[in-house]
């Protein structure tokens, strides 16, 4: 694996990978990585014969109450993590290579970004947006991966492409979990070992809805009720928003159908986590 900080380098080693008929895939992370993030290289893998991994806390999309000093970083563990997972290039930019001068533009979402997490963190997603069609010129990969956690972000990202006219397949893989069910996050590494005990009352209360929607129960109503009830058991545990959502746009719905999201933000103690779930799948 090769590991480079500088634009001119990323693009460089793409341009010979592709002079030599290789597709190329591209992974974009904040680092800190988990096997989450390494399954994403897996299917990087499945699809292209070139790996590109990025590495970057992004000052962009963090508000400054927000956790962009705090957040976990450990950069000689995440070479090590994404040479071992068969990454072929690493880039590990600083902020000063991603913005050498204020931005003079921005990428502005579409109305979806004010609902959900944008209504929560508001200007997030512009940030979110703005790294990410910085980073798909500079790789300009065949296909990149996004998790299924994030899964607003991920449909935002697809609308962007669409309507940019990016010409980058955007795949979405499976969230991964821990085997009690925890969704793998880098900022569960804030929880004490109580606290992510009680974090796991997230992932249940998207079960619990699941497994009434296969019994059955379509009413949107009745299946957030479910989830409320695991959730009434853990009243320490904040709720941002508890949501069932149309899988393409992520409107609410009246009705869930295969394909409905589930979606849930709370804070456990001082760390907010965030959960999602595709009823149906």
């Amino acid at each position: 694996m090769r590991t480079v900080e500088r634009i001119a380098e990323v693009r460089a080693a793409v341009g010979a990978a592709r002079a030599e008929g290789k597709r190329i895939a591209f992974v974009p992370t904040m680092g800190f990585l988990h096997e989450g993030h390494l399954t994403l290289v897996d299917e990087a893998r499945r699809r292209a014969a070139y790996v590109v991994m990025s590495i970057f806390v992004n000052p962009l999309q963090f508000a400054p109450t927000e956790d962009l000093a705090s957040y976990p970083r450990d950069r000689d563990g995440d070479a090590a993590k994404a040479s071992a997972r068969g990454v072929d290039l690493l880039f590990m930019p600083d902020a000063k290579e991603m913005y050498p001068r204020e931005m003079r533009a921005e990428v502005i979402p579409c109305a979806l970004h004010r609902r959900w997490e944008g209504e929560v963190r508001p200007g997030h997603f512009a940030g979110v947006l703005t790294v990410v069609a910085k980073l798909l010129n500079i790789v300009q990969p065949d296909v990149a991966v996004f998790g299924q956690k994030d899964v607003q972000q991920a449909t935002l990202v697809r609308a962007m492409v669409d309507d940019l006219a990016i010409p980058t397949e955007i795949v979405v893989a499976p969230t991964t979990r821990e085997p009690d069910g925890l969704a793998m996050s880098s900022r569960n590494s804030y929880l004490s070992d109580a606290e992510r005990g009680r974090a796991l009352a997230l992932s249940r209360a998207l079960f619990a809805m699941r497994d009434a929607f296969d019994r059955g129960e379509r009413r949107a109503d009745a299946l957030l009720t479910a989830g409320r009830r695991v959730l009434d058991g853990e009243p320490s545990v904040r709720i941002d928003y508890l949501a069932l959502a149309n899988g393409t746009s992520l409107e609410p719905v009246e009705t869930a159908e295969p394909g409905t999201v589930a979606m849930i933000a709370a804070r456990v103690g001082r760390t907010r986590l965030i959960d999602n779930l595709v009823l149906g799948a």
